[in-house]
């Protein structure tokens, strides 16, 4: 059974810094794109980021840019969202999504992609 399971949400300061993490059981994560989106309430989804199978290039969304990164983890079968920098605006729920192309086209799209995790909160207040 194909599984994407987010964690590592929480409560944290403004300028602080949080890990996401979007574990897969089931399938392996390397013939895969993975994005992170994000929905706060009252709001769509957005894509927040995208990491491709082939060579790891990565995209930002430009309100993250500088203060996010991404990663992968083969071994663990784990992606990763580095956020620093956190600011009031970055509170939503946090999902990892995959994207079967492994190239993040129409990364920002979320019709692009065929299994989405649970999510997970994200909180930055003071």
């Amino acid at each position: 059974q194909v599984q994407l399971v987010e964690s590592g949400g929480g409560l944290v300061q403004p300028g602080g810094s949080q890990r996401l993490s979007c574990a897969a059981s089931g399938f392996t994560l390397d013939y895969y794109a993975i994005g992170w989106f994000r929905q706060a309430p009252g709001k769509e989804r957005e894509g927040v980021s995208c990491i491709t199978s082939t060579d790891g290039t990565t995209y930002f969304a430009d309100s993250v840019k500088g203060r996010f990164t991404i990663s992968r983890d083969k071994a663990k079968n784990t992606v990763y969202l580095q956020m620093n920098s956190l600011k009031p605006e970055d509170t939503a729920v946090y999902y990892c999504a995959l994207e079967s192309s492994g190239r993040c086209w129409g990364w920002q799209n979320t019709h692009e992609y065929d299994y989405w995790g649970q999510g997970t909160q994200v909180t930055v207040s003071s």
